[in-house]
């Protein structure tokens, strides 16, 4: 059931790129890039993991939908895929949404890390790999 104050039950028909049964997709009205897309189910659900499981298909079954359109028509050289589940991750809309972010070559200094600058002291964990190995260890980028 849509609630009247959650802005992804309120999207116009006009903004859908592509739909199926259970799930919309819509550019991002703050891209990051050019083509930033969110991808939504149809019914009000808050988090990933209280999502159906037909939800969570139909959600990827958009992304590649989604992501054929933006190869076609701005031809990114790669994409970050994410979702912000609770408050705790950084979710503002209380709403699930699958952010798919389209990248070109050049739009970011060194994109290595990705999804890592949530923690930024965690991000360059090649930096910590690359130190280890000059001083005749290995390091596990995986755990502290």
């Amino acid at each position: 059931m849509p609630e009247t104050s959650c802005p992804f039950c309120q999207v116009e028909p006009a903004k859908v790129l592509v739909e199926n049964e259970h799930a919309i997709a819509f550019l991002d009205a703050f891209p990051v890039t050019v083509g930033h897309t969110l991808v939504v189910p149809r019914r009000h659900v808050v988090s990933f993991f209280d999502a159906t499981p037909e939800e969570q298909a139909a959600l990827f079954d958009l992304v590649g939908r989604v992501r054929e359109l933006l190869v076609a028509e701005r031809a990114p050289d790669g994409f970050n895929l994410g979702i912000n589940d609770g408050a705790a991750a950084g979710q503002t809309v209380m709403h699930l949404h699958l952010h798919l972010i389209p990248r070109y070559a050049g739009d970011t200094e060194d994109p290595r890390g990705g999804v890592r600058w949530i923690m930024p002291e965690k991000a360059p964990y090649w930096k910590r790999e690359q130190a280890a190995r000059q001083n005749g260890g290995e390091r596990d980028h995986v755990r502290p």
